[in-house]
């Protein structure tokens, strides 16, 4: 039987355009996380993003 393919296929842009700083950033909502984030003393803000 041939297998299937699993659920998550893993794309770097998609996950930064929904993800990203850029995005929490435009949205009042966003903006409440990344505040709430940096009091917390988070090292990372949002999710990592190393080149393409």
């Amino acid at each position: 039987m041939p297998k299937t393919k699993r659920t998550w296929q893993p794309k770097k842009r998609k996950r930064v355009k929904k993800h990203g700083f850029l995005k929490r950033m435009k949205s009042p909502g966003g903006k409440n996380v990344i505040r709430r984030r940096r009091q917390k003393g988070r090292k990372a803000l949002v999710v990592a993003y190393n080149g393409k």
